[in-house]
């Protein structure tokens, strides 16, 4: 297991990585520790998950998995989910890393996993595109993602975020992005979403999110 160092690849945020991983178990007990297992749920096989965080679906990936490849940028972020990996009940590799150029072999792995990351990437459909390289023809992309809203007066509020001072304050996030789209210009077929508002109190920009499954042709 790689340790928590700095490498050429790495994305530091300090102060967001330390505020995202103080507020992670919150976000879990408001509902988003429900759609972390509706998202793992069938996954099995060997796992690249992109854009990890501090790990906090680690404990959520089922028997079915024999290995998780988990890559994270943030130093900060990555030290933690190497300790979150050590109780993970399935094996777990974190690593550093970008999405536009993951450390496997071609058609490596039967799963990718894309958890509130395209949001935060500077090219998300190149990241998309290097899962299409390693995941395994017929393997299978699940996510979970903010979305653009359907409403136009929230779709302008997200705009609005989005060009201001939402990124600067959350770690580079945008609320408007459209992954469903992004997931197929990446080359990667889309074969379920369900869109749903996360969490349940007040909406505000970031409310807006999609869950689905993809397929690599």
């Amino acid at each position: 297991m790689m340790m928590g160092s700095r490498t050429a690849g790495d994305r530091p945020r300090p102060l967001f990585a330390r505020y995202y991983a103080a507020m992670t178990a919150r976000m879990d007990d408001e509902g988003l520790a429900a759609l972390r297992d509706e998202l793992l749920t069938g996954v099995g096989g060997p796992v690249v998950e992109v854009g990890c965080g501090n790990g906090m679906n680690f404990s959520r990936y089922p028997s079915t998995v024999t290995k998780v490849r988990a890559v994270e940028p943030e130093p900060h972020l990555r030290k933690l989910a190497q300790t979150a990996a050590a109780h993970a009940p399935v094996p777990v590799d974190v690593t550093p890393g970008i999405g536009q150029a993951l450390p496997l072999p071609d058609d490596s792995v039967d799963t990718g996993v894309l958890c509130l990351v395209l949001c935060s990437m500077p090219d998300p459909r190149a990241t998309v595109a290097e899962l299409a390289r390693v995941i395994r023809p017929g393997g299978a992309l699940v996510f979970l993602e903010h979305c653009a809203a359907h409403s136009p007066g929230l779709r302008l509020a997200q705009r609005i975020a989005d060009a201001t001072l939402w990124p600067l304050l959350t770690g580079g996030c945008h609320t408007s992005r459209d992954p469903q789209t992004t997931i197929r210009d990446g080359g990667v077929t889309v074969d379920t979403v369900r869109h749903l508002r996360y969490p349940e109190r007040p909406t505000v920009p970031a409310s807006p999110h999609v869950l689905g499954h993809a397929s690599r042709p």
